[in-house]
């Protein structure tokens, strides 16, 4: 007998589909394949739009001296004003309250130039501005960021020079490194209650800490002399715009 053949290799299940099966498949991937495509400008545009309104955002980054500085000093000039210049580090509300206590009766106003620091710190010093019935104020050109407006809401009068900048973002968790992510979550979460009851008793708008928790730690939201007197932070800014002064004592 012969050589058996060998059997033909059978042809892939494509190839014997019908040739309209085949033109179908080919259209199918190309829809596929031109969807794809869409899908990618679509989601680059969306991106690139994103960014566009970040960037138009009236956030902007620390200015170098709002960064890190000098430990907050205090110097008393005439008319009673209380210049209270640099970082607001742990222990300077003690340092603030030895000050007052020093000068007895002679601080009419503090004068805030500083690019914030230490929340609970500056909170305390609001706090003892309020009790000792002084006013606070931001000269022209001068800085108050960061938890540094948390110090210019004490006062019983504010005033904001008019190229003043007043700027609040994120509060940071300011617990050890070895903090687990869940609680430095929780110890944010604990301070961001402290301040709104805090900025509550000071009268303070609360749409203040809604632009703040907006704003990345690491960046600043600029408020415009506008914000400073909606969310009564300011009671005045220069160019004549006023509010009413805040609940508790007025100064005699």
């Amino acid at each position: 007998m012969g050589e058996a053949l060998s059997p033909r290799p059978a042809r892939p299940r494509w190839l014997a589909a019908p040739a309209d099966d085949l033109v179908l498949r080919a259209l199918f991937g190309a829809m596929l394949a031109a969807t794809a495509a869409v899908l990618y400008v679509d989601y680059h545009d969306f991106s690139a739009a994103q960014e566009a309104r970040a960037r138009a955002a009236p956030a902007s980054e620390p200015s170098p001296t709002a960064d890190k500085g000098a430990k907050m000093t205090f110097d008393l000039t005439g008319g009673g004003r209380l210049m209270a210049t640099g970082a607001i580090a742990p222990g300077t509300a003690q340092a603030f309250a030895a000050e007052i206590e020093k000068r007895g009766g002679y601080v009419k106003t503090v004068v805030l130039h500083s690019p914030g620091g230490s929340v609970q710190d500056a909170m305390a010093m609001g706090r003892l501005i309020r009790a000792k019935n002084l006013a606070t104020e931001i000269e022209s050109g001068h800085i108050c960021v960061s938890s540094c407006p948390l110090v210019f809401a004490g006062g019983v009068a504010r005033k904001a020079g008019a190229k003043a900048e007043l700027g609040v973002h994120q509060v940071a968790a300011a617990g050890p490194h070895e903090m687990t992510q869940s609680e430095a979550m929780e110890d944010a979460q604990r301070v961001s209650a402290q301040v709104q009851n805090y900025l509550r008793e000071m009268g303070i708008d609360l749409g203040l800490w809604v632009r703040a928790m907006a704003t990345p730690n690491k960046r600043l939201y600029d408020l415009t002399p506008a914000e400073m007197l909606e969310f009564k932070l300011a009671t005045e800014v220069d160019g004549g715009d006023k509010v009413a002064k805040p609940r508790g004592k007025t100064r005699s």
